[in-house]
Formats: C-alpha cells, sequence, structure tokens
C-alpha cells in the first residue's frame, strides 16, 4: 500500500469508529426513520431538544409496582379477587423491605425525563402505583407510604369517585397536595381497544378535566385498563396530550416505549422476600 492510499485509510477508521459509538440503534435492527419527541432542554434555553424517544428501549427498566386494593381478604372472595387484594400487613412488610433495600420512589415526570433526557435517577429507583382509587388506598397505603418518606401514582377512575369504598374528591385533592400523583384510568375503566371515536373524549378527556378541577395541577398519564393496549390507542391519546402510559407485563412497543411502559401486578399472597425477588428478576439492569 502507498503511502497516500494508508494515510487515507488512518483517516476513515477514526470517523467510523465516532459514527458506530454515537448510534444507539442496535446492529441488528432494521433501517427506519427514527420516532422523535421534542422535549424542554434541561437548562434555561430556548432551543428544544429533539430525542430519538427509541432509544427508551435500550435503557434499563425502572421497577414499577401496581397495587389495586389494600385490605384483608374476605372467605367468599374468588381466587381471581384475591389476586388483586393485598393484605395490609403484607403491604406495609413489602414498603418496609423497599426502603430498607435503599430504594427510593419516582415518580412519572423523572421517568419521562429519564428515558427522554437521560436524567439520572436514584440509585434504586422504584415506582409505585395505584389503580382504581379504592378508599383503602388512602386509609391504609397513603399514610405508610407518608411514614417511610414514599411518594406514589394513583391512577383514579372517575365514576367512581364518591362512591362507597372509593375516595372521594376532597381525598384525591388531599393525595395531590402531598406531593403524590393523580392521574388518568379512564372513566368506567373500558378496555381501549374497543373504544369507537366518541368514547375517547368520554373516557380520556372528560376524566382528564375532571381530575385537572379537582387536583388544580395538569394531569398527563395515563394507565390502560387490564393493562391492555393496541397500537390504534397510541395516537388517540396523543391528540389528548396524554405524555406517557402504562400498561402491565407484556412486551413494549419498539416504536412507542413511552405509551407502554410496563408495570408488575403484586398479588395478594406474595410475601415481601417473593415480591422482592420477581421485580427484580422482571426489571433486570
Amino acid at each position: 500500500m502507498n503511502m497516500k492510499k494508508r494515510n487515507l485509510c488512518l483517516a476513515v477508521v477514526p470517523l467510523m469508529l465516532l459514527i458506530s459509538c454515537g448510534s444507539s440503534v442496535e446492529q441488528s435492527a432494521p433501517v427506519e426513520t427514527p420516532t422523535v419527541a421534542i422535549v424542554p432542554a434541561v437548562k434555561n434555553d430556548s432551543t428544544p431538544t429533539v430525542v430519538n424517544t427509541r432509544s427508551a428501549m435500550t435503557m434499563p427498566e425502572v421497577p414499577i409496582l401496581c397495587y389495586h386494593q389494600i385490605r384483608e381478604w374476605k372467605g367468599n372472595e374468588s381466587r381471581g379477587v384475591k389476586d388483586m387484594v393485598v393484605p395490609p400487613a403484607s403491604f406495609k412488610s413489602q414498603m418496609q423491605l423497599l426502603a430498607d433495600s435503599g430504594y427510593q420512589t419516582v415518580l412519572p415526570d423523572d421517568v419521562y425525563a429519564y428515558l427522554t433526557m437521560g436524567k439520572p435517577l436514584p440509585p434504586k429507583p422504584v415506582m409505585l402505583t395505584f389503580d382504581d382509587s379504592d378508599r383503602d388506598q388512602y386509609t391504609i397505603a397513603a399514610p405508610e407510604l407518608k411514614r417511610l418518606g414514599f411518594k406514589g401514582v394513583f391512577f383514579v377512575m372517575t365514576v367512581s369517585l364518591g362512591r362507597s369504598i372509593y375516595m372521594s374528591k376532597e381525598e384525591v385533592k388531599t393525595l395531590s397536595d402531598e406531593g403524590h400523583v393523580i392521574a388518568a384510568h379512564t372513566w368506567d375503566h373500558q378496555n381501549v381497544k374497543k373504544y369507537k371515536d366518541g368514547d375517547w373524549d368520554k373516557q380520556i378527556a372528560k376524566p382528564v378535566k375532571q381530575l385537572e378541577e379537582i387536583t388544580g395541577k395538569p394531569v398527563e398519564y395515563f394507565a390502560y385498563p387490564f393493562g391492555a393496549w393496541n397500537k390504534a390507542a397510541i395516537p388517540e391519546l396523543k391528540k389528548y396530550n396524554v405524555k406517557a402510559a402504562f400498561q402491565l407485563s407484556t412486551p413494549r412497543d419498539s416504536t412507542e416505549p413511552l405509551y407502554t411502559i410496563r408495570r408488575m401486578i403484586v398479588p395478594g399472597d406474595w410475601s415481601a422476600p417473593t415480591m422482592y425477588r420477581v421485580m427484580k428478576r422482571t426489571f433486570k439492569g
């Protein structure tokens, strides 16, 4: 090889390495136009930061636990119901184990900033979420979170507000005032896969508006009823300014990871060590 050609090769190699290291797309991924989101810059700057949201697929998942009812089991309840009912003593021991293990709670804005801008999270982050607005979340779960310095996310089903075993508007407002996040969980828990055109206003827009009127704060996050979602739901959620949506355990969508963030239901008969072990196995990295 003559000297001129050798110098040309040496110049090209660093450039190829630079391009390779700057790419977040795996080698096996198909070549396509990346999905992007425009989000505010971290610094005080009028120029927005353009972020490749698909890069969220390469980042370690944040452990997110999902609870429903926190109460004692009743003798006549089915196994399926008991899977959604965590006895208070079990819940408290699970929260204590998280605290003793050095976990710190994070909220949806923290996770959103982590996935879109790479904003650092605590060394051991965990998000605690509560679905369906049961009053025991207010009377039992919230005081336990307060004792440990934890904050939670309450996905509220607005049709139930003020009814028998559910939270009142005043209780939802109190949770918000205490630093917990109030988020949307539809009006009456209908599966989004079955929505027709008019259902989106009823199930998303109106509940969000009601919760914003109750809390005096923006409501920007959503949990799918039953954890069920489909691709058609995502553009509809974006129309109503939902920043991110939470499902349960199905695989994330590789092009819309912000709208398919995974959570893990904690069954009622899990001990604290079982919950901890499964959480660590489910959310690797």
